[in-house]
């Protein structure tokens, strides 16, 4: 006759880990609707096509609808590859002036295209003679000094004196020409209206009234 094994009392229930009589714990995320992460014994594919579903059901919700900055492009995305990338973000972030960083050639050729807008502010036609002088002689100057880039070097030319002062001339002209603004004169000084008329008309009475008195006066 077979004698029939007794359970170990010492053998857990259920699987191991888990404690008997207690709730699963995917039971209970299931119940919040919430979903369990992926084992880490999946794939990287796998992992790869959740993340995927995740992302494609968060669009069909509208999660990512009407987002702060949608459409913009997003800043600082090349700092990686860009070695000066903390320069160029400080001169937009303080909106700095490196005109004077330039090369040579370049503040010659910036400096030559504002003419003769750039001139307008100067006094007199010999000032403006002198600085077109000095312009062309600092553009000799760049000529002469040694270029040890690839290529030819980058060459500016210089300014006609004679043809920038003529329009210099010109736009001097048209910028005096430019008729001035009308003076407020609704305080202060004048008024305009009917208070206007009749303190000219006092004022022209009493002028009469003096001289009335002073030529009567005289013999």
């Amino acid at each position: 006759m077979a004698q029939h094994e007794q359970p170990d009392p010492r053998q857990p229930w259920g699987r191991p880990g888990e404690r008997p009589g207690a709730p699963r714990a995917a039971d209970q995320l299931a119940d919040q609707g919430l979903r369990h992460r992926p084992a880490p014994s999946v794939t990287a594919r796998a992992v790869s096509g959740w993340v995927d579903q995740q992302i494609e059901q968060a669009q069909r919700q509208g999660a990512f609808d009407n987002l702060q900055g949608a459409g913009r492009p997003l800043p600082d995305v090349d700092t990686s590859t860009d070695p000066d990338w903390w320069v160029r973000s400080l001169v937009e972030r303080e909106k700095l002036d490196l005109s004077a960083a330039m090369p040579g050639p370049m503040q010659l050729r910036r400096e030559k295209a504002g003419f003769p807008a750039s001139l307008l502010d100067l006094p007199d036609e010999a000032t403006v003679r002198a600085h077109l002088e000095d312009f062309n002689e600092r553009v000799l100057a760049d000529r002469r000094r040694p270029y040890a880039g690839a290529g030819s070097p980058p060459v500016v030319g210089r300014v006609d004196v004679d043809e920038v002062v003529a329009s210099w001339r010109e736009a001097r002209a048209r910028r005096d020409d430019v008729p001035p603004e009308a003076p407020d004169r609704t305080s202060g000084q004048g008024q305009l209206g009917p208070a206007a008329d009749l303190s000219d008309r006092a004022a022209s009475v009493r002028r009469r009234w003096w001289h009335g008195i002073f030529g009567s006066a005289r013999p």
